[in-house]
């Protein structure tokens, strides 16, 4: 059973998580993220490179060792933040 401080923490967690991705979402085109769960937060995510084709993004993803440490960030034609 998580506790109330346990909660909050993840909130703001989460909250702070939120934060990064939008600051790391392009305008236009696809950027790979790379997840450092070892730095503080608001510091944990961070740009690989930027793709203007999404099955470029895909491919680089699919080439890394880890691909669960890495998403792609981008704007959806709605201009809603998105992330796979």
């Amino acid at each position: 059973m998580i506790n109330r401080k346990q909660e909050w923490g993840t909130k703001m967690s989460n909250n702070i998580f939120e934060k990064e991705k939008r600051k790391l979402t392009p305008e236009t085109g696809f950027n790979l993220i790379g997840i450092d769960y070892f730095a503080d937060n608001g510091t944990q995510l961070y740009l690989i490179k930027h793709f203007q084709m999404y099955q470029d993004a895909l491919n680089a993803k699919k080439d890394r060792k880890n691909q669960d440490e890495y998403f792609i960030l981008y704007k959806d034609q709605n201009n809603e933040f998105c992330c796979r």
